[in-house]
């Protein structure tokens, strides 16, 4: 437990023991985000506890903490907003397990700063005033809600999308009063799940969504009250586009917008000529986060996360882009971005990060042009003797460019290593950035190189470089990592003999496939809350529960009846090394199932193998004695067939 989280669940102050070893990587982060209110009063951070995420609230002057909203377990305040001085509103989110996608529950949850008149606005679980009363502000009714404009001039609304819990639904716009809970709806959506744009004057000027079919359409109106126009059908085109909001003067609108090949432009269009202008582009990746005008909610350019981050911006010679500039030259290389601000831009959150610092944040005021340190996410974390990350790129057997990420223990040269391949999950979209990642650094303090590698299929290198992996489980995608494999050992990176390939989820797939496909290459192989029987995911799992979920299987694994064959579960016999399997018994993306066949087959082979499972964890082991038993026997496992080092055996937890 963190120190603020011990403040919250306790309510007074608590010294926290130093972390040694094992418990230095699986401490939690002091907090997960932090944004500063608009008067520059107080800030706003979400907490990690054991099997939550709680919200704080702290006063700027002496930073204690005056209110603090803890959800039920398994529950997670995720995105949250000043909505003014004194009130915050907090999204709430489910994770069935630490590595769980966090799946928005729609509930809106205020609170005043010093933690008076918290309640539950929207959302399932909203009760209302009883029947003895006609007074009740708030609509009890089942839909999820989720904050898309704050408002800026307007302390007591803001605008929520509304979704209706049926399959697919048909969105809406409603305007939500934070004191009351009131809620009056003023726009309809004209697609399915769409998501809203507003303009700089609060009024809904853009829709997108997609239906069953999962084809992206994008509408733009006039003005409120106006008839949607089509404006961008991925059914024509084949890209998909989104608003990402409005020129200071509402002139211009900006989107972001998929290319046949490569990376993500961002683009203005003119709603008057339809004209679409290119504004940025990066060679190599797409947009990772929008910059906008502090205290504003204006683009003017984008965070991209490649070799190494960089801003870009519309305007160069702008003052956001000399701002940006001079903040990235006093941080001295470490990647930069404004958070948050207050209302009137002159107290700005800077967060400076690199792959062996997990984030310092800094309050600057641009009339001082001072920088302030206020809290760094991990204090304990010394980036002077963090594991070096760093970038590589290489061709796979196909001529396709592959970038990746290399960390290397502390005070060594990478030469001939034990190596740790390391698959992200996903697989789709998802892709590995080169920030700091405790896992890689668990890795390389017991003595392993770790390779991460963006296989095609991963996000942030355009359409046609992530559709380039659908249909390629086990195919196109997994040559890569074995391509990857082989580079690091060419280069010179990783001793050949001593090389296991490892994952969770998708990685966990990846891993066993690996193995299968390649069983003198790899020395063992490692999966944990994967998925080994893809014919499985059609009827088991969280994905395939509604029409779009289907369509976006057969899209992006391919024909149930065909994937046997790709299946880990059906190659076991392929399988020469070691393997140790781990899973939990409430995973709902991963089920069970999947390890447990996976350890029968391997079984039947005659495979080596060892399991770790625990029947209340889901995707993704939450409780710390669960953490520290499966990194424990997994650093084991490893060090039995690469030679690295073992964690100090903690104290045994109950399966």
């Amino acid at each position: 437990m963190t120190k603020w989280a011990a403040l919250i669940a306790m309510g007074m102050l608590a010294g926290q023991a130093s972390a040694v070893d094992l418990e230095r990587y699986l401490k939690r982060d002091q907090f997960t985000d932090i944004k500063i209110s608009p008067d520059g009063e107080y800030y706003a951070a979400t907490v990690p506890m054991e099997d939550r995420t709680a919200l704080a609230i702290l006063r700027r002057t002496d930073g204690k903490i005056v209110g603090s909203f803890v959800p039920p377990p398994k529950n997670h305040a995720t995105r949250f907003d000043w909505v003014n001085r004194e009130r915050v509103l907090i999204g709430l989110a489910e994770k069935i397990g630490s590595l769980d996608e966090p799946r928005l529950t729609g509930e809106l949850y205020a609170m005043n700063a010093d933690g008076g008149r918290g309640e539950l606005l929207v959302g399932y679980r909203v009760e209302g005033n009883g029947p003895g009363t006609r007074i009740q502000p708030k609509k009890v009714e089942t839909v999820a809600a989720f904050m898309f404009d704050e408002l800026a001039n307007d302390d007591r609304n803001v605008l929520v999308s509304i979704w209706p819990f049926s399959e697919d639904p048909f969105t809406r716009v409603d305007r939500l009063d934070v004191q009351s809970g009131r809620r009056t709806t003023i726009a309809r959506s004209p697609v399915r799940r769409a998501d809203f744009t507003s303009d700089n004057a609060g009024q809904v000027r853009f829709a997108h969504g997609a239906g069953a079919d999962n084809v992206n359409k994008l509408y733009y109106r006039e003005a409120s009250g106006d008839t949607w126009k089509l404006v961008n059908d991925e059914a024509v085109n084949g890209r998909i586009e989104q608003a990402i909001g409005f020129s200071a003067d509402n002139t211009l609108a900006y989107f972001t917008s998929e290319q046949d090949k490569g990376p993500d432009v961002i683009v203005s269009w003119d709603p008057v000529t339809g004209k679409r202008t290119p504004l940025l582009r990066d060679t190599q990746v797409d947009p990772s986060r929008i910059i906008h005008r502090p205290g504003t909610s204006i683009p003017v350019g984008a965070l991209y996360l490649g070799d190494k981050p960089r801003t870009r911006f519309f305007d160069e010679t702008s003052a956001d882009a000399r701002l940006y500039r001079s903040l990235e030259a006093a941080f001295g290389g470490d990647a930069i971005y404004i958070t948050s601000s207050t209302r009137d831009g002159k107290q700005l959150l800077v967060e400076a990060w690199s792959g062996q610092n997990p984030g310092d944040f800094y309050i600057f005021n641009t009339e001082a042009k001072k920088a302030e340190h206020l809290i760094s996410r991990s204090s304990w974390v010394d980036a002077a003797t963090s594991a070096k990350v760093t970038p590589v790129a290489l061709k796979a057997r196909d001529g396709l460019d592959i970038n990746g990420f290399l960390t290397v223990p502390a005070g060594k040269t990478g030469a001939k290593l034990p190596m740790v391949v390391l698959p992200h999950g996903g697989p789709f979209g998802i892709f590995d950035d080169g920030s700091y990642d405790i896992e890689p650094q668990l890795l390389a303090a017991a003595g392993y190189a770790v390779l991460q590698v963006n296989f095609r299929g991963s996000g942030n290198f355009g359409r046609a470089y992530r559709s380039a992996g659908a249909r390629q489980w086990g195919g196109a995608m997994q040559d890569d990592l074995t391509d990857a494999t082989r580079w690091a050992i060419d280069q010179g990176h990783a001793d050949p003999a001593r090389i296991c390939i490892y994952g969770a989820s998708y990685g966990g797939y990846a891993a066993l496939m690996g193995a299968a496909k390649e069983p003198s290459l790899y020395k063992c192989a490692a999966g944990y809350v994967g998925v080994y029987d893809l014919p499985m995911m059609f009827t088991t799992g969280d994905i395939q529960s509604r029409g779009s979920g289907e369509t976006y299987l057969r899209e992006w694994l391919g024909n149930p009846q065909q994937l046997g064959a790709m299946s880990p579960v059906n190659l076991a016999a392929q399988i020469k090394v070691p393997v140790f399997l781990a899973a939990g018994g409430e995973d709902k993306r991963a089920p069970i199932q999947h390890t447990k066949r996976m350890e029968a087959a391997l079984n039947k082979a005659g495979v080596p193998v060892e399991t770790l499972y625990y029947s209340t964890e889901g995707h993704g082991f939450y409780t710390d004695p669960h953490r520290r038993e499966y990194y424990t026997k997994l650093l084991a496992f490893l060090a039995k067939n690469l030679g690295g080092e073992t964690a100090a055996a903690g104290k045994p937890a109950q399966p």
